[in-house]
């Protein structure tokens, strides 16, 4: 008679850790090992550096830190004396005078095993070489009767790791993962684990952290692949979840038993969720009750606005239309709109006192010059310092509203609509913004908290663009038609093309030029810009890290321009909303 074939139960926790807080996370991991002991799991697995927080950036130097996770560590070991799940949780690991991205296997009371991340990432958003030390190549690791290849996250993205793990015995691949939330990245990470089961001949388990810290937002999306690379089982993107994955022994190895397949929201709706809970983790990891933003009657605002709504819920909004003598009607019945679609809280506060007030204290030294840019960004700056004045006496952090476009040559005012703790739609281009407003319009995410249906105001999506700092102003008067500037822009910053390879693709040459120019010099605004969730191939901050002293300009089909060529515009007066 045949015997049964082997199994073993293993609990995947997709979940949203807090950076910094390893009292809170070891909490979190004993809740998750509870509920996998009740469904009779064998083994619960976490994400990478679970217990810190990924990325933890230099707080992982601490010394403090990591004696706090080394001593939340041997806690969890101890809880394995209860016979129930062994546990596979990452952390810090210091070794002499080394540090370690470490994955530990926790069992009958006590460590069984480490392993150390090899291939550690130093590019885009990563800089993992300067924290850590890399650690040899692994072999397996047993556990609950079975060989384990712990391979952890950019270990599976070159084959050396797997290929000595499946050399020196590993039966399966378990991976845990801190990769964030990009387009494209889903397809990325499956077609590089297909490529290592191919090689290997194992089936891999892939977990990956879920939810927001600072820029960057894990979109879970966790998965299981056996060998031949057919998909057993993919969890859900964007949030938690424990999932109970059995593994069966057969004659040609171990299997992941079919499971649940959740469909993942793709593209704009993928992108819509990211920067929604983005903002929900940034807004509730730092404690924050509720938000605040001018509402103008833009599209850029109006976004943020359903954002927030979304991400917070109506009542945990505020709203406030800041008008002048250039706000036109439409601008506040939009605005008025928009929050009443949304059910937030809408005030209007006229900043013309105020901004005549500074012109009144300014005049003695304005006396004599022309009316210009300064004065125009008195009105913004007026309006950052009324929103940055309700955050101190209420405590509500003030949303940013300006999309990539804008902040990508400057189209944004230093201390005025630039104040803010975060931005929702930084790493947007407008069109992207317009495309994802008509989106929200008829579609809401899961997990969203406000309401259903239209809202955001059909004229917003249609009218032409504007700051209204003047008379009869709009966008399109400083800037390329957005279509045309977002595509120069996208050149430039994703893709880091040649000038004349952005000319080739039908564009004039000069308008190419003056847009590199202004992408360049608004390098000093950027440093100085709130935080926003990433969502493209190269957000500005942790990918995209330009010096703000630079002259170098792409002039010529293929020859260096050296800088005495150039004659740069200085860093004022490039347009009407741009300021020095």
């Amino acid at each position: 008679m045949n015997s049964a074939p082997a199994r073993r139960s293993l609990a995947l926790a997709q979940l949203n850790p807090v950076l910094g807080d390893v009292a809170g996370n070891l909490s979190r991991a004993r809740e998750a090992r509870a509920k996998a002991a009740l469904a009779g799991a064998d083994v619960v697995m976490f994400p990478e550096l679970f217990l810190i927080g990924y990325p933890p950036e230099d707080l992982v130097l601490k010394p403090a830190v990591q004696d706090a996770c080394r001593q939340a560590l041997d806690e969890l070991a101890r809880d394995t004396a209860d016979g129930g799940p062994a546990v596979l949780i990452g952390l810090p690991w210091k070794e002499g005078d080394r540090l370690f991205n470490a994955i530990a296997a926790l069992d009958r009371g006590r460590i069984t095993g480490v392993r150390f991340k090899v291939d550690l990432p130093n590019y885009g958003v990563f800089d993992e070489k300067r924290l850590f030390d890399s650690g040899p190549m692994p072999g397996p690791l047993p556990l609950r009767g079975l060989r384990l290849g712990l391979p952890i996250c950019e270990d599976i993205w070159r084959a050396e790791v797997v290929e000595c793990l499946s050399e020196t015995g590993a039966e399966i691949l378990l991976v845990p993962n801190g990769s964030p939330y990009r387009r494209g990245v889903v397809d990325e990470r499956m077609n590089v684990a297909v490529a290592r089961v191919a090689e290997s001949g194992l089936a891999l388990v892939y977990l990956n952290q879920v939810g927001g810290q600072d820029e960057l937002f894990f979109d879970g999306a966790s998965f299981g692949l056996n060998p031949g690379g057919a998909l057993a089982f993919q969890m859900p993107g964007f949030y938690e979840e424990l999932q109970i994955v059995t593994l069966e022994q057969g004659a040609s190895g171990w299997r992941i038993a079919e499971g649940p397949k959740a469909l993942l929201e793709e593209q704009d709706k993928s992108d819509y969720a990211a920067c929604m809970l983005g903002l929900r983790d940034y807004v509730e990891k730092n404690r924050f009750a509720s938000v605040v933003l001018g509402l103008s009657g833009g599209v850029d605002s109006a976004i943020c606005a359903a954002l927030a709504a979304d991400a917070l819920g109506p009542d945990r909004v505020h709203a406030v239309m800041l008008p002048y003598r250039y706000t036109s009607e439409d601008s506040l019945k939009d605005a008025k709109d928009c929050a009443s679609a949304l059910s937030i809280r809408y005030d209007i506060l006229p900043i013309a006192s105020a901004v005549e007030g500074l012109e009144a204290a300014l005049s003695p030294l304005f006396a004599g010059t022309k009316r210009d840019i300064t004065e125009e960004n008195l009105q913004s700056r007026v309006r950052g310092t009324i929103l940055m004045s309700i955050s101190n006496k209420f405590g509500p952090m003030v949303v940013t509203t300006g999309n990539k476009s804008e902040m990508s040559v400057g189209y944004a005012t230093l201390y005025g609509d630039m104040n803010g703790g975060f931005n929702p739609i930084k790493d947007l281009y407008k069109m992207e913004v317009y495309r994802l407003a008509a989106l929200r319009n008829r579609w809401k995410p899961q997990g969203a908290r406000g309401p259903d249906g239209v809202v955001i105001p059909e004229n917003i999506l249609t009218k032409a663009p504007t700051a209204e700092l003047r008379e009869n102003q709009k966008d399109q008067d400083s800037l390329p038609p957005y279509p045309v500037l977002d595509d120069i822009l996208e050149c430039l910053v994703e893709r880091e093309m040649r000038l004349p390879e952005i000319v080739a693709r039908g564009h004039e040459r000069a308008t190419v030029e003056r847009i590199e120019h202004l992408l360049a010099i608004a390098e000093y605004k950027r440093r100085q810009s709130a935080p926003g969730v990433k969502v493209t191939r190269k957000n500005f901050g942790r990918d995209r890290r330009y010096p703000i002293v630079n002259r170098f300009r792409d002039r010529s089909e293929g020859a260096y321009v050296p800088d005495a060529a150039i004659q740069p515009e200085p860093m004022k007066n490039l347009g009407e909303a741009y300021d020095g």
